[in-house]
C-alpha cells in the first residue's frame, strides 16, 4: 500500500476539492486514488489522462463519465443544480477543443455550467463583433487561442470582465507547442488579462472559480 494523501480539507480551506492530475500516473496509483476519494466520499475527478488510461478505468468504473478529447474522467458527474450564467468558455478555433472541454467539465464538476461561444477567431472578427452583446452577460470569461493568441488581447480590449487566457498548443511553425500563444498573451497590451499555462484549461477554471467565489461571497455579505 502506497503512502497517499488524499487533500480532505481543501475544500474548506479553498472552496474547491482536490482534483488529480492523472497524465503522469499509473492505472495502479490512479486507482488507489481514486479508492481513497470514494472512502471518505469524496467524488473522483482526474484530468489530462491518456486514452489507454481512460479504457482500463472505464472497466473498474462503467457508469464512470470521461472525454476522451480532453483527458478528463469523473467517477460521479454533477449535472443538475449547476449555477449558470456567470461564465463563458471563448475559444478562437474549433481546433482548441480539446482545452474548451477541460475547463468546461472542470468546471462543471465544480458546480458550474459555462457558455461556450466557439470559433471566434481574429481571423475573422465580424464574429466575434456580432456576440459581444452576449459576452457582456458573464462575470468572468475564460478566452482559449493557439497560433499567435492575439483573440485574449482583442477580447481584453472590449470588454471589462476578468479574462483568463488559456494559449493552444496549436499551430504549426514558430506557433507549434502554444508557445507564440503564450508569449503574446503575456505580452498583451491589454490591462489585467491573466494568463495560465499552455493546454491549462483545468487551472483556468479554478482562476475563474476563485473569482467568482469572491464576488459572490461579497455579495451575499451586503445583503
Amino acid at each position: 500500500m502506497n503512502n497517499f494523501n488524499v487533500d480532505s480539507d481543501r475544500m474548506q480551506r479553498l472552496g474547491f476539492p482536490e482534483i488529480i492530475y492523472g497524465a503522469s500516473k499509473s492505472i495502479e496509483v490512479l486507482l488507489e486514488i481514486i479508492a481513497r476519494h470514494q472512502k471518505i466520499s469524496q467524488p473522483a475527478f482526474v484530468t489530462k489522462l491518456q486514452e489507454e488510461k481512460i479504457e482500463v478505468l472505464c472497466r473498474h468504473y462503467p457508469e464512470a463519465f470521461y472525454d476522451k478529447l480532453s483527458g478528463i474522467f469523473s467517477v460521479e458527474r454533477k449535472t443538475e443544480g449547476l449555477a449558470e450564467g456567470e461564465i463563458a468558455i471563448v475559444s478562437a478555433g474549433s481546433s482548441d477543443q480539446f482545452v474548451v472541454n477541460e475547463a468546461y467539465y472542470t468546471l462543471e464538476y465544480l458546480g458550474h455550467r459555462a457558455t461556450c461561444i466557439q470559433d471566434i477567431g481574429v481571423a475573422g472578427l465580424h464574429r466575434l463583433f456580432s456576440r459581444l452583446d452576449d459576452l457582456r452577460k458573464f462575470k468572468v470569461l475564460i478566452v482559449v487561442a493557439g497560433f499567435e493568441g492575439a483573440l485574449p488581447t482583442v477580447i481584453g480590449g472590449l470588454l471589462p470582465q476578468p479574462i483568463i487566457a488559456v494559449p493552444a498548443s496549436v499551430g504549426y511553425g514558430v506557433a507549434a507547442g502554444g508557445k507564440t500563444a503564450l508569449q503574446t498573451m503575456l505580452s498583451s497590451c491589454a490591462n489585467g488579462i491573466t494568463v495560465v499555462n499552455i493546454d491549462n484549461g483545468y487551472g483556468a477554471a479554478l482562476a475563474t472559480l476563485r473569482i467568482l467565489n469572491t464576488i459572490n461571497r461579497n455579495i451575499k455579505s451586503k445583503e
